[in-house]
């Protein structure tokens, strides 16, 4: 039972392209990875973005103390 064989896949691969034709494979694999490319920016973007809301949030408080100091 076990694993399957190098053949076994090429088998399946043969007859997946077969059915679905090469096109088809083509593009769901550039779809996948632009999917995954925009995944991967999203997230670089939400870690960036942190920085950014953290820096705002610091300087609005040191604005709002420089107000309390003046009253």
């Amino acid at each position: 039972m076990g694993s399957f064989s190098i053949w076994h896949w090429l088998v399946v691969l043969v007859v997946v392209a077969l059915v679905f034709g090469t096109k088809k494979l083509r593009n769901l694999g550039g779809d996948l990875g632009g999917a995954v490319k925009g995944f991967k920016q999203a997230m670089n973007e939400e870690q960036s973005g942190s920085g950014v809301i953290e820096h705002a949030v610091n300087e609005t408080d040191s604005v709002s103390s420089k107000a309390e100091h003046k009253q």
